[in-house]
C-alpha cells in the first residue's frame, strides 16, 4: 500500500508515470517580469513630468560634485600627455584656428549651450510620436547613458582644457562675451567646471544620431543624424570645453546605456515594432 513503484510481468520495477503538476507553465513572476518589459504605449503627462524630473535630478547631482580643482587640473595633464603621447593633441590648434572667425566661435558657443538640449529633446517628442513602441527603449538608453555619467564627474573630476594653466587655450565664452556655456563667464558658479569627463554633449548627440539614423528611410536624414555628433565633436574641441578623449568617454557611457536597453527590451529600439497597440500588443514593425 503508498508503494511509488509498480511492477511489471518480468518482477522489474517501474517509474510511475508522469504528473501533470509541472507543464510548461511559467511562473507568475516570470510572467509579471515579461509583461513589465513588454513595450508600453507612452503616456503624455507622464513622459514631460519624467523627463523634467530626470534632468533636474542630473543637473543637482552634477552640481553636486566636489569641485576637485586641485585633482581635476591633475587629470587634465595627464589627459593633455597622454593625447600628445597618441598625437592626437590638437585641441589647441583648433581652438586657435575656430577661434579667429569671431561668427564662427561665436555660433558654436550658442551650438554648446542650447543644441543639445534641444535637439535631444525634440528626437524625444519625434520617437513619442511616431515610434511609440520603441521609445521607452531608446529612453531607457538615454537615461541608462546619462546615469553612469554621473559616476564619472565622482570618480574622474577633470578640468576642461579651457581651465588648464599656461597652455594657451582660449576660453572662446569670455572672450566674445556670450553665454555659450553655463561652466564660463559670469554663470560659472551654476555649474560644476570639473565635470569634463564624460562628455555627455558627445553622449547625447551620439544617442540622437544613432536613434535618428537607424529608424529614418530616406538617406539624407540619415546623414543628417551621422554629422550631428560630428559636428558636436568638432564644437566642444572648438570652444576648448572638452578633449578628444573626454568624446571617447561618452561614447563609452552610451554603449553602457544602449546595452542596458537591450537586455532589458529584448534589442536595440531599431529591433522593436514600430507602434504599441492601446491594448499593450505590438503592431506595425
Amino acid at each position: 500500500m503508498g508503494e511509488a513503484t509498480v511492477r511489471t510481468r518480468e518482477g522489474r520495477t517501474a517509474a510511475p508515470p508522469p504528473t501533470e503538476e509541472r507543464v510548461d507553465r511559467p511562473p507568475a513572476v516570470r510572467g509579471a517580469l515579461r509583461k513589465l518589459r513588454a513595450p508600453r504605449r507612452p503616456r503624455l503627462w507622464f513622459e514631460v513630468l519624467l523627463i523634467a524630473v530626470s534632468y533636474a535630478v542630473y543637473s543637482a547631482v552634477r552640481n553636486a560634485v566636489p569641485e576637485q580643482r586641485a585633482a581635476a587640473l591633475r587629470n587634465a595633464d595627464w589627459v593633455w600627455r597622454t593625447e600628445h603621447s597618441l598625437n592626437i593633441a590638437v585641441e589647441h590648434t583648433v581652438n586657435r584656428a575656430v577661434d579667429s572667425v569671431t561668427w564662427l566661435i561665436v555660433g558654436m558657443n550658442y551650438y554648446y549651450a542650447t543644441l543639445h538640449f534641444v535637439l535631444t529633446v525634440a528626437v524625444l517628442v519625434w520617437l513619442y510620436r511616431w515610434h511609440s513602441g520603441r521609445y521607452a527603449a531608446a529612453r531607457l538608453a538615454l537615461f541608462a547613458t546619462t546615469a553612469v555619467a554621473l559616476i564619472g564627474y565622482y570618480l574622474y573630476p577633470l578640468a576642461p582644457p579651457r581651465l588648464m594653466d599656461g597652455t594657451g587655450f582660449i576660453d572662446t565664452v569670455v572672450k566674445h562675451h556670450t553665454w555659450g556655456s553655463m561652466a564660463s563667464g559670469n554663470l560659472a558658479d551654476m555649474s560644476n567646471q570639473y565635470a569634463a569627463m564624460p562628455s555627455m554633449h558627445i553622449g547625447w548627440s551620439a544617442w540622437c544620431g544613432i536613434t535618428v539614423a537607424m529608424l529614418v528611410r530616406r538617406r539624407w536624414l540619415k546623414v543628417l543624424a551621422v554629422l550631428y555628433p560630428v559636428a558636436t565633436l568638432v564644437v566642444i574641441v572648438s570652444t576648448a570645453n572638452h578633449f578628444w578623449l573626454d568624446a571617447v568617454g561618452g561614447m563609452l557611457c552610451l554603449a553602457f546605456g544602449f546595452g542596458c536597453s537591450a537586455a532589458w527590451y529584448g534589442g536595440l529600439p531599431s529591433r522593436l515594432s514600430r507602434h504599441v497597440a492601446v491594448g499593450g500588443a505590438q503592431a506595425h514593425p
